[in-house]
């Protein structure tokens, strides 16, 4: 049984449609509600869909509701249209900014050994993913290309450790 509060925030978190930040759940709730009881009632919120078809998640834009990640193949059926699909340069360039970052075209180009069509990196700042965060002090004053918070939040991840996590797990310790 869910108390007020977290009855509050799931519907908050519901209605908002975009993941919202600890401080910004904190101004909705007033000064009643402090951090350390906004904590608690998040906990409870999480582990109360243990068994429900959706999840509370924290990403770096904040925390939002979300379905499962297992239902994906019937909730694609609610839009007949067909998710993107990117190339495999549009990821191996997407890959290697998120590795890299900051990044200059010619770095990249230099990795992957072929050059960078302009619009890979159209397709990536179109869907943001990627930004310019800066000019490198060289010849030439080349852009410097970073992830954004976007990239974070639509691979379901807080910061970009997690996607290394993702990548190499760490090993299974021996007890």
């Amino acid at each position: 049984m869910l108390t007020p509060l977290q009855q509050i925030l799931e519907a908050v978190l519901l209605a908002a449609g975009e993941p919202l930040s600890r401080a910004r759940l904190e101004e909705i709730m007033g000064e009643e509600v402090d951090a350390a009881i906004l904590d608690e009632a998040l906990r409870g919120l999480a582990a109360s869909y243990a068994e429900r078809g959706f999840e509370l998640v924290e990403v770096a834009s904040g925390l939002r509701l979300q379905a499962r990640e297992r239902f994906a193949p019937w909730i694609a059926r609610l839009t007949p249209e067909r998710p993107a699909r990117y190339s495999r340069a549009v990821l191996e360039t997407l890959a290697l900014i998120a590795w890299k970052q900051p990044v200059t075209r010619a770095e990249i180009e230099a990795v992957r050994g072929v050059s960078v069509n302009p619009n890979i990196l159209r397709t990536l700042q179109e869907r943001g993913w990627i930004t310019v965060v800066g000019k490198k002090e060289a010849p030439g004053r080349p852009d410097l290309f970073g992830t954004t918070r976007q990239f974070l939040d639509d691979f379901n991840l807080q910061c970009l450790e997690d996607l290394a996590a993702r990548v190499f797990p760490e090993p299974a310790k021996e007890r």
